[in-house]
């Protein structure tokens, strides 16, 4: 899929934003594939410098590898330059999250660079306002169900006060305060049944690179064993798989 030891060229670069996390060394790769439009971008310093947009109307397994390839050579960048990659690990579309991951692994394990794999409701998180102290994640998991996730604002960051979870909608809005914001894909979704939340601004509710960069630069990088082992965050298997489970 990479190959690690052809020289690329190239000099144009584009602004993508900046991130608010702690500025990790070197040049990192950003891998974005939780929401319908998957990302790709080039960060150091704290920055964003170039990133591209994968077409919505296809599969990300088919754009993904060529997007990288341009990426770096739009950044005059061999891979081997690339000191890590950062994917988003989930929740989100299944197939696309495989992807995703596969390619992380794939691009780590031949330039033998760092990895770095973040929730995508951590990166949800970062992108809140500072305003809010606490903060709901939330995404439809179909079926009456949502992915839910409280994060509270700190001098470190956002931090995680609740594991991932999977309930009910009506499960989920009684444990939600009147002081507490709510974000992430499914927060639309809440307030149109639940009109007196306190919903962040809409671009915020999905995962961005910006978002991943900040979330991906205070987390340790996997161990190499781990490396091999890592799967995109699934609470709950595939709709394919829940049927052929029933029908076994």
């Amino acid at each position: 899929m990479f190959n690690p030891t052809d020289p690329v060229a190239g000099t144009s670069e584009g602004t993508a934003g900046d991130a608010k996390g702690i500025a990790v060394p070197g040049i990192w790769l950003l891998i974005e594939t939780s929401g319908r439009t998957g990302q790709v971008g080039l960060a150091r310093g704290g920055e964003i410098f170039v990133h591209r947009c994968l077409d919505p109307s296809r599969r990300h397994a088919r754009d993904l590898a060529p997007a990288v390839t341009e990426l770096l050579q739009s950044a005059g960048l061999a891979p081997t330059a690339c000191a890590g990659v950062m994917v988003s690990l989930g929740p989100g579309s299944f197939t696309a999250l495989r992807v995703g991951v596969m390619s992380a692994k794939t691009f780590a394990y031949a330039t033998g660079c760092a990895l770095r794999a973040v929730p995508t409701f951590a990166a949800v998180a970062e992108q809140a306002p500072p305003t809010c102290q606490h903060l709901w994640v939330v995404a439809d998991a179909l079926r009456g169900q949502a992915y839910a996730q409280l994060f509270r604002n700190s001098p470190q960051g956002w931090q995680p006060l609740t594991e991932l979870l999977l309930l009910s909608w009506e499960q989920w809005r009684s444990q939600v305060t009147m002081e507490t914001c709510v974000s992430g894909p499914g927060a639309i979704q809440a307030a149109q049944r639940w009109p007196e939340l306190a919903l962040t601004p809409p671009d915020t509710h999905h995962s961005t690179l910006r978002g991943l960069y900040a979330a991906g630069s205070r987390l340790p990088t996997l161990e190499r064993s781990e490396l091999f082992m890592l799967e995109p965050l699934y609470i709950r298997p595939s709709y394919a798989e829940e049927q052929r489970r029933s029908q076994a």
